[in-house]
C-alpha cells in the first residue's frame, strides 16, 4: 500500500460513524400502576417490572414491532409527569391503528394531515382533518396521550424515505419529494467508489426518515 492509499484509508476510518440505535425513551408518570395498566391495555409487551424497596421501580414496555422501548417508574426521571410530547409511532395503516386503539378503549384523535406536506405543526395551524388524501407516506397522523398527558403520535409510513427519490416515484408528498431532490442535488459528488459523503457511503445516506425503531 503506497502513502496515498494509506492516507485515504486513514481518512475513511476517521470519518466513519459508529451506529447509534435509539434503545429506550424514558417517560415521566405520576401513578406507576395506572401507567402500567394503560400501556398494557395498548397491547404493548411488558419486559420488566423491577422494584428495589419503596424508592425505586423500573417498568419497561415495548410497542409491537419496535426496536425501541419505553421506561417509566419511580425515581427514573426528574421530568414532570406528562411533559414528554411528540413521541411518534410508525404504522402502515393509520385508520386501522386508530380503530385498534378505540377497540381497546383508548381515546385517540381522528386522523389528520398537514397542509405543508413536510411534517405536522405542533399547533392546530396548518392541520387538516382526515388522512392525506393520496395517502402519501409520512403524511398522515393521529394523536393520543397516556393518563398523565405524555403525547404520542401515529405516523403512517408505507415507503421509506432515503437520500434519493427516483423519477416517477410518487410515494411521498410533492413538497417532501422536491425538498429531498434539492438536497440530493446539493450534496458533494463522490470521486470514487470508496469515497464518503458526510462520513457514509452514498448507498447508506438517509435524509428525513431512516430505519424505524
Amino acid at each position: 500500500m503506497n502513502i496515498a492509499e494509506m492516507q485515504k484509508e486513514s481518512t475513511t476510518l476517521s470519518t466513519r460513524t459508529i451506529e447509534m440505535k435509539l434503545e429506550v425513551v424514558v417517560i415521566p408518570v405520576s401513578d406507576v400502576d395506572r401507567a402500567k395498566r394503560f400501556y398494557r391495555d395498548l397491547g404493548w409487551r411488558l419486559d420488566i417490572d423491577y422494584a428495589a424497596g419503596d424508592d425505586f421501580r423500573v417498568i419497561q414496555f415495548t410497542p409491537p414491532g419496535s426496536g425501541c422501548s419505553v421506561i417509566f417508574g419511580k425515581n427514573v426521571t426528574t421530568a414532570a409527569p406528562g411533559s414528554v410530547k411528540g413521541l411518534h409511532l410508525v404504522v402502515s395503516d393509520i385508520q386501522a391503528a386508530c380503530d385498534e386503539l378505540l377497540r381497546r378503549g383508548v381515546e385517540i384523535s381522528t386522523p389528520f394531515h398537514d397542509a405543508g406536506g413536510i411534517f405536522h405543526h405542533a399547533s392546530p395551524q396548518g392541520l387538516v382533518s382526515g388522512p392525506n388524501p393520496q395517502r402519501k407516506s409520512y403524511a398522515s397522523y393521529a394523536s393520543f396521550s397516556d393518563p398523565d398527558g405524555n403525547g404520542w403520535v401515529f405516523q403512517e409510513v408505507t415507503a421509506r424515505l432515503t437520500g434519493n427519490i427516483e423519477p416517477g416515484d410518487t410515494s411521498f408528498t410533492p413538497e417532501l419529494t422536491n425538498w429531498v431532490r434539492r438536497a440530493a442535488a446539493a450534496r458533494p459528488r463522490c470521486d470514487g467508489p470508496g469515497d464518503l459523503v458526510d462520513g457514509e457511503a452514498p448507498s447508506s445516506v438517509r435524509m428525513l426518515g431512516g430505519e424505524g425503531v
